[in-house]
């Protein structure tokens, strides 16, 4: 890792990562203050006058405790959307920017190798998604202590924020592979975000009903099932495989840029 790449890193990208959670705080403290008996039965009118448009973004299935309400009207749609947006506006800081605009030769001239340059911009925006998720974890937590004292299941929220952050290393992983194969912007961004809201879309259209179920094994938004986890019937090795599936994506964007042709 290039320590000073690293740092300069952070301070770029600390003002839209600031932004977001504020976005996020804002979500999260709405939701959850809407866990209200009375609440909570007009969102089941709600559903029940539009169940195909609640089940698409999967919020079908409010349950009964703290934490299944928020994993089915915050961890379904929104924390996989919201902090998806973050990391392709730091996808484009860290990678897109720098070869589309050819300043990546301002990097690559000094003594530290591609690989090394490549592996620090994505230790810093695999910190910034560890850190984006880590945020979501204590402005939970803390919002559902003070509206809700010891209502909130916190050894199953863990495990449901340990999936969430997953799913979001796999995606950025995603995101960070189009930055290293492509050298121009729309390509790049487009390659990582363009499949991971494909992937969104599929994984909606497979909650609509039966029939489009069978979408749910086109897309690696299913290994993440956030009302299993929080009803304690999540798979372990699906979690694994968003993992391990980030990791490889990281791994090979790093082994494609280190040895692709720059127009520099």
């Amino acid at each position: 890792m290039v320590k000073t790449l690293f740092v300069r890193n952070l301070k770029t990208i600390y003002k839209p990562w600031i932004i977001f959670s504020a976005i996020l705080t804002m979500y999260i403290t709405v939701i959850i203050g809407m866990f209200d008996p009375a609440l909570g039965e007009s969102l089941n009118q709600m559903m029940e006058s539009m169940p195909q448009l609640f089940s698409a973004f999967g919020m079908n299935a409010p349950g009964s405790t703290l934490l299944d309400f928020m994993a089915n009207y915050l961890y379904g749609f929104l924390l996989i959307c919201l902090p998806l947006i973050l990391e392709l506006i730091a996808v484009n800081i860290l990678m897109v920017r720098y070869v589309d605009r050819g300043s990546m030769a301002w990097l690559l001239s000094s003594p530290n190798s591609r690989t090394k340059i490549c592996l620090t911009q994505a230790l810093t925006l695999v910190v910034s998604v560890v850190l984006q998720m880590g945020y979501v974890v204590a402005i939970s937590m803390l919002y559902a202590q003070i509206q809700f004292p010891d209502k909130l299941d916190g050894g199953k929220f863990l495990i449901l924020n340990l999936g969430l952050l997953g799913m979001h290393l796999f995606l950025s992983g995603l995101c960070f592979l189009g930055s290293c194969f492509f050298s121009e912007a729309r390509y790049a961004l487009g390659f990582g975000g363009g499949l991971s809201i494909l992937f969104i879309l599929i994984q909606m259209l497979s909650q609509v009903g039966e029939d489009m179920e069978f979408l749910k094994y086109l897309t690696p938004i299913t290994l993440f099932d956030p009302k299993a986890i929080a009803a304690g019937n999540g798979e372990l090795w699906m979690t694994a495989v968003l993992y391990l599936g980030g990791i490889l994506l990281y791994g090979l964007g790093i082994t494609i840029f280190s040895k692709k042709d720059l127009s520099l």
